[in-house]
């Protein structure tokens, strides 16, 4: 998987968008110049292009994209990657993808933290550094745990000890460990993560009795 600054360097300039929580933001990511960043409070729909709007940016001029695919808000990611499939429409172009416990895990750089979101029905998708994203039960859990800000939940939050992580991409990626470390994977169809395939169940149509 190829680290942002390896994207950087053979796409830019690279606009990157993440609304896997409350905040929509945005980021202008050139070759060479400091990168531009804008956020908005909007609901996705909405926040996601005043965002661009707010930035300035080019869309024809950018070599690649870079989201998030989640876990987060799944409205929002997904979004996100159906402005990304229209914007391909007209100029094809590599997409990346990374995924938010993972980007704060690897900011905060410690081993045996446990950085976790809501995946409903009494799970938690839970990433540690050096670790696939995985999704466990409150019982399966590290004892010390960190949310992103901005991140919602259903379930009751667990009784390890439990801290909020800032997550401001911005300052994130502006960490030179995180710009290096293979957080990305290519996304040749934008979309929200899944962390497993959804299974069905076979229909057998009956008649209703009386």
């Amino acid at each position: 998987m190829p680290s942002l600054d390896h994207i950087l360097a053979a796409h830019a300039p690279l606009l990157l968008l993440d609304a896997a929580s409350a905040r929509i933001q945005a980021g202008w990511l050139p070759a060479d110049a400091p990168a531009r960043w804008a956020s908005s409070e909007d609901e996705a729909g909405v926040g996601v292009f005043r965002c661009v709007e707010a930035l300035g940016a080019d869309l024809d001029a950018a070599g690649a994209f870079v989201f998030c695919a989640g876990p987060g808000s799944i409205l929002g990611i997904r979004t996100v990657a159906m402005a990304l499939r229209a914007w391909n429409v007209a100029r094809p172009r590599p997409a990346f993808a990374y995924r938010s416990l993972e980007l704060v895990a690897q900011a905060l750089g410690r081993p045996g933290v446990g950085v976790i979101a809501d995946a409903r029905r009494d799970l938690w998708h839970l990433a540690e550094l050096g670790r696939d994203l995985r999704r466990v039960t409150a019982a399966e859990l590290p004892e010390v745990l960190a949310m992103p800000d901005g991140f919602r939940h259903w379930s009751p939050l667990p009784a390890a000890h439990l801290t909020r992580a800032p997550y401001l991409v911005s300052d994130l990626f502006a960490q030179p460990a995180v710009r290096a470390a293979d957080l990305l994977q290519p996304a040749a169809e934008p979309d929200a993560f899944i962390p497993e395939e959804p299974a069905y169940a076979a229909w057998v149509p009956k008649m209703h009795g009386r």
